[in-house]
């Protein structure tokens, strides 16, 4: 009888445990991204230009088939991120000026197709200078790029990239501690020549 008992028992359990699953997905995440702080260190080498850095940043020397003297990246080698500068001489050609400022413009424009918006400011340095940024929003393979020129002799022309195919949603954090940077950038720049 008491076997019968254990036996009845057992199958209740049995039983009672087939009811539906409860198992609720968990909704998807965000790496955790820690961000350092905010150093800096001022550019060495003989440039027409000189400017502070972010310690986080190694300075390259670009080593592209159409790369110039004097353009650099900014290398973000924990954080994933490249910033690309380029650096042209004027020499007084205002014919020069109007096409690498149509090119700068062209270059943002052309993320059009996949930004939601692209927003554009004028800020002016400590030293004066003028320099214009550009925000793209999107998913876009360039979330930030500016320029800085005298007009008469200098013209340096930056742009933000992320070679990954991470949402730029995601990289949110890491934009925005990169874009910090930049504005340090712009306004510690001095021209040298």
């Amino acid at each position: 009888m008491k076997n019968i008992m254990v036996c009845y028992v057992i199958l209740g359990l049995i039983l009672g445990s087939c009811q539906e699953s409860s198992f609720v997905p968990k909704p998807r995440g965000f790496n955790r991204i820690d961000l350092p702080r905010h150093e800096y260190t001022p550019i060495l080498g003989s440039y027409p230009y000189r400017f502070e850095h972010s310690r986080h940043a190694s300075i390259e020397r670009d080593s592209s088939w159409m790369s110039e003297p004097y353009w650099i990246h900014l290398n973000y080698r924990d954080l994933g991120a490249d910033v690309q500068l380029t650096y042209k001489a004027l020499e007084n050609d205002q014919q020069k000026l109007r096409e690498l400022l149509d090119d700068a413009y062209r270059l943002t424009t052309k993320h059009q197709i996949k930004a939601y918006s692209i927003d554009e400011s004028i800020m002016i340095t400590p030293n004066g200078h003028q320099a214009v940024l550009a925000e793209l929003s999107g998913e876009v393979p360039s979330q930030f790029q500016f320029y800085s020129t005298d007009s008469t002799q200098h013209f340096l022309r930056g742009a933000l990239y992320f070679p990954t195919a991470t949402q730029n949603d995601s990289l949110a954090p890491i934009i925005d501690f990169i874009k910090v940077d930049i504005v340090h950038l712009l306004n510690t720049l001095e021209w040298t020549q």
